[in-house]
Order: C-alpha cells, then sequence, then structure tokens
C-alpha cells in the first residue's frame, strides 16, 4: 500500500484547522515512515497513522488566580495525553504567552517519538498554559502554579501521566505544582519529575538535555572520523539546555560563542566557560534576566533584534523554541561553513532549513533524537521514585550517555541511506516502529 501524505494531511488539516506547528510535526514523520510503510504493510492496517495522530484524551481548562495587586487573572491550561501504547504518558509543561492548544498537540506529538527512542516504557503527553512567567513575583508565580495544578491533579498519577519542566517552568514551578499535588492528595509520589534533589529530584536532571545534545553531537561526528574537540559552537538560548550544552562542550574540548534571547544574541569569541558560564547560568535560571546583561558584565558583542546563526562556527545548536532557525539562516551558516546542526529544543529548524541542510551534506540531529537526554532522565528519576533511592550523578550520567548512544545507534539503524545516514528518517522509523508494534499488540483500543 502507499501512502498518500497529502491527501493524510489534507484530511488532518481540515480536522485541526490553524494548528500549523502540529501539521508541521506531522507532514515530517510522514514523508519519513511513508516508504517504510509501503514495505512493510502490516502498518497501514486498522488506521494505525489515524489513530496515531489523535491524541488519546484532551483536557482544557481554565486557570484563575489572584495577581500582587488582589486582582483575579485568567488563563488556559492544558494537558494532551497523546499516546499510552509503550507506558504511562510522560511529557513536560510549558508556561508561555504564546501557547496555544496547537502548541501543546505538537510538543506532545512529537514526544511519542521521542519516547520511543529513548528505551525506557515512557508514553507521550505534553502540557501547558498560556501564562508568562517573565515579571510575575515568587507569590504570582506559586499561585498560578497552585491554581493549575488544582485541576490538572485529577488527571495525572506515577502511574498514568507524569509531567516534566519545559520552557518556563523549572525548579521552582515544578516545586509549587508538587507542592501542590502532595496537598492534595496527601500523598508523596514521583508524579513530577525535574524536582529539586531535596524533594525526591534526580541528579543531574537540569543538564540532562545539555549533556545529551553534546553526547548525540559527539556520536554524529565519530562516524566522519572528527568530533565536538576544537570546533566553535553557536546556541541560541541560555536557560537549562544551552548553558548545560555550553558546560559539556568545554568539557569535551569545543568552545561555545553565542547565545540569545528574543531581543538579541551575545558574541563573546573568548567562549563562555568558567565564570561566564556561571553568569550564564544564573542569568536565566536564577534571574530571569536578557542576555545583554552578560554582554555588559563582559565587554563582549550584543547584536539586537538578531538570531546568532550570522557567526562562523562548525556547530550550530539551537535550544530556544520551535522554528527558530529558518532558510535565511541555514543560508549564513552553509556560507560560513557549519558542518554540524543539532536540534537541542523541539522542532527549532524550519522545513526549508532542514531540506537545506540535507543538500549541503551537513550532520544534522532532529530534537526528538538530539535532546531525549531530559526526558531519559526524567524516567530515571521516576525509576529511582518508585524504588525511594537515588543514583550518583556520575551514575546517572553513565546511564544518560549509554541511553543517546543507543539512540544514535537506532537513528543508524533505520535511517541509512546511499548518501550516509539521514537521522530524521532514522529517528522517524525507529520511534515510530516501537510505538506501532506496541499498538498492534494492544489491539484496536
Amino acid at each position: 500500500m502507499v501512502l498518500n501524505v497529502e491527501k493524510f494531511m489534507e484530511d488532518l488539516i481540515k480536522k485541526n484547522p490553524y494548528e500549523v506547528e502540529f501539521h508541521q510535526s506531522v507532514r515530517e514523520v510522514l514523508h519519513s515512515i511513508a516508504p517504510f510503510i509501503e514495505k512493510n504493510p502490516r502498518y497501514a492496517e486498522n488506521s494505525l497513522l489515524e489513530r496515531l495522530v489523535e491524541p488519546e484524551r484532551t483536557i482544557m481548562f481554565r486557570v484563575p488566580w489572584v495577581d500582587d495587586q488582589g486582582v483575579v487573572q485568567v488563563n488556559r491550561g492544558w494537558r494532551v495525553e497523546f499516546n499510552s501504547a509503550i507506558g504511562p504518558y510522560k511529557g513536560g509543561i510549558r508556561f508561555a504567552p504564546d501557547v496555544t492548544l496547537g502548541t501543546v498537540k505538537f510538543l506532545g506529538f512529537e514526544m511519542i517519538f521521542k519516547n520511543g527512542l529513548t528505551t525506557l516504557p515512557l508514553g507521550a503527553g505534553k502540557g501547558g498554559a498560556d501564562f508568562d512567567c517573565v515579571g510575575k513575583s515568587d507569590g504570582e508565580v506559586m499561585r498560578f502554579c497552585q491554581s493549575y495544578m488544582s485541576e490538572l491533579f485529577r488527571h495525572i498519577g506515577p502511574n498514568t501521566d507524569i509531567p516534566a519542566g519545559d520552557i518556563g517552568v523549572g525548579h521552582r514551578e515544578i516545586g509549587y505544582m508538587f507542592g501542590q499535588y502532595k496537598r492534595l492528595t496527601n500523598e508523596f509520589t514521583g508524579v513530577l519529575t525535574g524536582k529539586k534533589f531535596t524533594m525526591g529530584g534526580s541528579l543531574i536532571r537540569p543538564e540532562a538535555t545539555g549533556y545529551g545534545v553534546t553526547y548525540f553531537a559527539d556520536a554524529m561526528l565519530e562516524t566522519v572520523g572528527d568530533s565536538v574537540e576544537g570546533k566553535t559552537v553557536a546556541i541560541s538560548g541560555y536557560g537549562n539546555v544551552g548553558a548545560f550544552t555550553a558546560e559539556k562542550v568545554a568539557e569535551m574540548g569545543g568552545k561555545i560563542v553565542t547565545a540569545s534571547d528574543q531581543y538579541g544574541y551575545i558574541y563573546d569569541p573568548e567562549g563562555i566557560v568558567g565564570e561566564r558560564l556561571a553568569f550564564l547560568k544564573d542569568l536565566w535560571v536564577v534571574h530571569r534576566r536578557p542576555i545583554k546583561d552578560y554582554a555588559d558584565k563582559f565587554g563582549c558583542q550584543y547584536i539586537e533584534n538578531k538570531r546568532p546563526w550570522e557567526v562562523p562556527v562548525d556547530i550550530a545548536i539551537p535550544t530556544s523554541r520551535q522554528n527558530e532557525l529558518d532558510e535565511v539562516d541555514a543560508a549564513a551558516l552553509l556560507k560560513n561553513g557549519v558542518i554540524c546542526v543539532v536540534e537541542g529544543a523541539n522542532m527549532p529548524c524550519t522545513e526549508k532549513a532542514i531540506d537545506m541542510f540535507h543538500k549541503a551534506g551537513v550532520l544534522f540531529a532532529p530534537g526528538k533524537a538530539a535532546n531525549a537526554g531530559g526526558v531519559a532522565v526524567s524516567g530515571l528519576e521516576m525509576a529511582q521514585n518508585s524504588m525511594h533511592y537515588s543514583w550518583s550523578a556520575e551514575e546517572v550520567d553513565q546511564k544518560l550517555r549509554e541511553i543517546m548512544g543507543l539512540i544514535h545507534d537506532t537513528c543508524i539503524e533505520f535511517g541509512q541511506t546511499d548518501k550516509g545516514v539521514n537521522y530524521v528518517n532514522g529517528a522517524n522509523i525507529g520511534g515510530f516502529v516501537k510505538v506501532a508494534d506496541a499498538m498492534i499488540d494492544l489491539g484496536i483500543i
């Protein structure tokens, strides 16, 4: 059977209008798996794909809270429980003013394949709210998180749905939500991951995504006889993913020279290491301050209203948000000789940009493979919570590196072509096979 991707997408868009990011995510997966399904027709039976793109459950709710002036504010919250074929729903919660149902669905759909690649028994879900933590006091953030959890708690559980953090949701927000969950249920369970170590979190969970991205980049380069060592690297963003990517890149002998926010980027040819790295981590993770403060402190260049992809580098790692690197940025990177692009965020490169990297023969890793280290260590945190036990940082890091190696092996297995490895196809097909096999074995549910 031949899968008609355009007809499938036409029907999907008609059923889910205006959810552009969700459409983009599904289209990318379909283009990868269509030739595979043609060779393996059992995956075309019983409307498997139609079930795969439809969430098992979508929850939408209002989130009322009181600001510091005593005024009642109302936001909108979501939790999309997308697929539980291989385990309980697993995926983060994003707080940002531009979050919509389409955003949450695209992120949840990506989690199906990402979690399938981790080798851990994790289903796929995602949550969010159109709430902006920036400029809010701790009290306001706490009241919002408590209100959000007051509805969400009835839909989640340690064997049902285990949320985590994402953009706008770090230790502080996870702590407030976990506190409210504990208060409402009178249970201390591993229902949220990304917690501080003091309340049952895993060591190196904040570092996990950035470390995993770097391990994956190094594994890709190793296939062509190269490594991260000696490479100049550009990142966008400067949260956990960006900061800990910089930390691991430096440890492995490379040098991060950029970081950015929505207002511009800094270029530091000295490299973001030592005191500079410590300041970068403190800048966002602790104080939510603009990246310009880094340039002011260290006297490096700050470029306003531009993205960092014009800087000549060997490796580019977008770690901020979806569709932040487009074809103009890709052309600039290629002109300056980039050899490797690794997605640290979820779907940060546009379809046209990815096509340009593939045509140029640049090593390109999709986020669902390269940034899976975060959810992998979340899975390890769940295991530690269930055992009421904690592994050392070295043990967790070793397990993380092994998991990223297995993900890379899966991409090689399913993405091998006459021209080398297509990591996008490898990740999509590898994740699809894991989940689709389970769905077939479970029957029509």
